[in-house]
């Protein structure tokens, strides 16, 4: 059954079962750490995202945003808020579209693991990748708009940011795989699935050559983008948890999938009337980006796409086992795995092996 992103996804509500804290503490916390801030504090949690629970703060002056590490057991490495602060930081002081960064608590012991605040954006998030609502002139802008907002994070000067030592620079695609082979293998609770196991095999046979690093986001959906109500202008980037320094094509064919994959698996638009909708065919969105980061094309691009389908089904394999062990971060975790299957098939057919 397929559903409506905006309306599952879009929007504050109640704080899960599972996912309250103390709102007292908070309150003392914030008022001894964040200048300006006056509680007390109105929380919602936002009902989007999959990972680090993300809250809404209304406080009588003003409005913030918290993200905190999900509670119960997480795998190592992951959930790694205090990198988020980092590099939200960083990209602030560019001029980079993200939300300010205000301050970070590392200390679990405040509301039970670490958190950051950061200033509440205003504007308008697109669940579904087509963005109804626009008519076809406005929706090409919006997606010139974030394809000139990725080739932007992708020229950006790594060392100038302070962001040298944010990852390990060279063989993005074999540590990627080794990461995200060794978590879908670790999490023994959701299970295997036939077509990740071919995918593992397949894209370490194909690994096209060359190397790049660039900082990379690792999750450019559309629904990342906050775009400004009055127009096609982003706003902010969100959720950069899985940030590192990377190769730049798979950070911008991850945000490609869109293309591949139909509106029941992560809100994709295959088979869409394109020009229809003022959205541009594929190949014209890979040229502008191309352009703009000074590219001649992209080969390999099935490569890309196929590990990023694996990557992304990976990520969900890893929401499943949260869902298992009860500590899922989203209430719509449980309709997002169930189109793992279909993800990992398609992302096996982008290798052309039968």
């Amino acid at each position: 059954m397929s559903i409506d992103h905006q309306q599952a996804f879009g929007g504050t509500g109640a704080i899960r079962a599972g996912h309250g804290f103390d709102v007292e503490a908070l309150d003392a916390w914030l008022t001894a750490n964040l200048p300006g801030y006056a509680g007390p504090p109105t929380v919602t949690q936002f009902n989007g995202g999959q990972s680090n629970p993300t809250y809404r703060l209304d406080t009588p002056g003003r409005r913030y945003v918290l993200r905190r590490k999900p509670p119960g057991p997480i795998l190592p490495g992951a959930h790694a808020v205090e990198r988020e602060y980092r590099v939200i930081a960083a990209l602030s002081d560019a001029d980079f579209p993200v939300a300010r960064p205000l301050a970070l608590c590392e200390d679990a012991g405040v509301i039970g693991t670490p958190f950051y605040v950061m200033a509440f954006v205003p504007g308008r998030i697109f669940w579904n990748s087509t963005m109804p609502g626009l008519d076809p002139a406005d929706r090409a802008a919006h997606f010139d708009a974030m394809n000139a907002t990725i080739a932007r994070l992708h020229t950006l000067d790594v060392d100038a940011l302070g962001l040298s030592s944010y990852g390990k620079p060279g063989n993005y695609f074999e540590r990627q795989l080794a990461r995200w082979s060794r978590q879908y293998r670790e999490d023994v609770d959701a299970g295997r699935n036939e077509h990740l196991d071919r995918l593992i095999d397949w894209l370490g046979a194909n690994t096209p050559p060359g190397d790049e690093t660039t900082l990379v986001h690792g999750d450019l959906r559309g629904d990342n983008f906050m775009f400004d109500d009055a127009g096609p202008r982003v706003l902010a980037v969100l959720d950069w948890e899985l940030s590192t320094l990377g190769h730049p094509l798979g950070d911008f064919t991850y945000h490609l999938m869109m293309y591949r994959l139909p509106p029941d698996v992560l809100g994709g638009f295959a088979g869409a009337e394109l020009a229809t909708l003022g959205i541009p065919e594929e190949a014209d969105y890979v040229a502008a980006y191309c352009r703009r980061t000074g590219r001649g094309g992209i080969d390999a691009l099935d490569f890309y796409l196929a590990f990023n389908m694996f990557r992304f089904a990976a990520i969900l394999h890893g929401v499943k086992g949260r869902l298992i062990r009860g500590n899922a971060a989203s209430a719509t975790a449980q309709s997002l795995v169930d189109t793992l299957p279909k993800l990992a098939r398609i992302g096996w057919e982008q290798t052309g092996t039968r």
